[in-house]
């Protein structure tokens, strides 16, 4: 007559192979899966409009270009940052910021 194994033995085993089965039918089931698409980036000019003023980038920031610029943002606050220029870190979502480089010519625009 066969043996049997303890009552906390044969639970163990059972357990082990039933862990084994389920984690054999979740790596199937991960390769069925369609791959994971990357959501759409976010706007960074969501709250100042920095998006819409593509057609100023390259052009040199001069007194009519900032005017028309101030113009456009009315009482929206408009900062120029130039290139090792000290700025707040504060954040204030519709602050128009327009990044220029060493010879005045705007590099882009931002939001913050």
């Amino acid at each position: 007559m066969l043996r049997q194994a303890p009552f906390p033995q044969r639970l163990a085993t059972q357990l082990t192979f039933a862990l084994a089965g389920l984690l054999a039918l979740a790596g199937c089931a991960a390769e069925s899966l369609p791959p994971e698409s990357s959501p759409p980036p976010v706007a960074e000019d969501t709250d100042c409009g920095a998006g819409m003023l593509g057609a100023y980038v390259g052009h040199k920031a001069t007194d009519e270009v900032m005017a028309a610029i101030r113009q456009w943002r009315g009482d929206n606050p408009v900062r120029m940052l130039r290139p090792g220029s000290a700025m707040t870190m504060d954040y204030r979502p519709g602050r128009l910021n327009v990044f220029l480089d060493n010879q005045d010519r705007i590099e882009k625009f931002g939001c913050n």
